[in-house]
């Protein structure tokens, strides 16, 4: 006769939290995530007067004080993700704060010529992911979808192409232009 015996296995969560040293402006840091992970969202928090915000409903980062954030959540291999995708976009920030700060010192250019030049590479840019010989005409899969590059706005009578083409877009705008400096 075989004996089978069995153990008694628990399951547990654990609760992460990391404070990191961000002298930037929260509301940067909110905008540069939301232009990289798109679901974020704030959150009332009473602590922290309003000054926290949710990122894809796995990870909340928290205003602590004038240096330094808080970044809270609960430990699972895609919040994990989640959270270091975070930290590393906050350390970059902080690297490139002294680097913002020099170059609208020193910018002599006109906001009418940088507007041009931002047209110019977000033009080349979509040429060269969309090839239609410089015409602003998408075409995938037989479908076919219209930009208008001075609006942004697409026609289309396929959704998830229109969709695909709009957010291509708004992220080429978002590299190419850079954060106003009244949101910091």
């Amino acid at each position: 006769m075989i004996s089978m015996s069995s153990s008694q296995l628990s399951t547990t969560n654990i609760s992460q939290r990391i404070t990191i040293a961000y002298t930037g402006a929260f509301g940067v840091l909110k905008h540069r995530l939301k232009q990289i992970l798109e679901s974020v969202e704030s959150l009332p928090d009473e602590e922290s007067e309003g000054r926290a915000f949710g990122v894809h409903e796995r990870l909340t980062v928290k205003y602590e004080s004038e240096k330094h954030i808080s970044l809270h959540w609960r430990s699972d291999p895609i919040s994990d993700m989640v959270s270091d995708s975070v930290v590393a976009l906050v350390l970059n920030i902080g690297r490139e704060i002294p680097k913002v700060a020099v170059e609208s010192e020193e910018a002599t250019k006109t906001e009418e010529e940088n507007n041009y030049k931002a047209e110019k590479v977000i033009h080349a840019l979509l040429v060269s992911l969309f090839g239609e010989n410089g015409k602003l005409v998408i075409s995938v899969d037989g479908n076919v979808a219209h930009l208008d590059k001075q609006s942004g706005n697409v026609e289309s009578e396929n959704e998830s192409l229109k969709e695909r083409v709009r957010v291509a877009f708004q992220r080429i705008q978002n590299a190419v232009k850079p954060i106003p400096l009244s949101m910091s």
